[in-house]
């Protein structure tokens, strides 16, 4: 999805949450500025987790509704309204997940959260596989490096799809999570180590052009 056409999927200026139905709500210049900032990215994310642009567009929505009525409050946060939104982006894109019913193989019911994660980790294993052509150049099946990025943690995971995926520099990705750009090279650093330890090959180096 290119980013020119994310423009597009949402409210430009909350206009809808603006009109919240029973309330009466003047959006903060801060959040609306927040907003077309943070809700592309946060989108892109959504829709490579999800595997659905209008899932992702939904969880969205119900994201920046959660944050407008909570505002006063958030910016209070010690760790700062970036870190909190990307956590409950992820709760949002979770519970999205876990309450949308999929058809198994075998024509039976399943909830997602059984592998919530397999659309993102099929895109991060294409990205993975360019970013360390090199490192990856001997390796026979793609299915080994599947299992690594589907068993890193989740900080890890998030830097793998923000970055090889999504195509974010550090400094984006810091802005984007809440977290400094040094976290995000370690996170980088080290999911790239327990990749690399999981098939058998050297990680390489880590210095990538940011």
């Amino acid at each position: 999805m290119s980013e020119d056409s994310d423009a597009h999927t949402l409210p430009g200026s909350f206009v809808e949450l603006n009109a919240l139905h029973g309330i009466h709500y003047e959006m903060p210049a801060s959040l609306d500025g927040f907003y077309r900032r943070y809700a592309r990215p946060q989108l892109r994310y959504a829709t490579t987790m999800l595997g659905s642009t209008e899932a992702a567009k939904t969880v969205v929505r119900n994201l920046y509704t959660h944050l407008a009525l909570n505002w006063t409050a958030i910016l209070q946060k010690e760790t700062g309204p970036e870190a909190y939104a990307w956590r409950a982006l992820k709760l949002q894109v979770e519970t999205h997940a876990r309450l949308t019913i999929t058809p198994t193989a075998d024509g039976r019911s399943q909830t997602a959260s059984t592998n919530d994660r397999t659309a993102a980790v099929y895109e991060a294993v294409r990205a993975t596989l360019d970013a360390m052509r090199t490192q990856m150049a001997d390796l026979e099946s793609p299915i080994g490096l599947y299992t690594a990025i589907a068993a890193l943690p989740e900080r890890q995971f998030d830097v793998i799809i923000l970055q090889f995926v999504l195509g974010y520099p550090v400094k984006n990705i810091a802005e984007i999570m809440g977290i400094h750009e040094g976290t995000v090279r370690t996170h980088r650093r080290i999911a790239r180590k327990r990749i690399a330890a999981k098939l058998g090959i050297d990680p390489g180096d880590d210095e990538e052009k940011e």
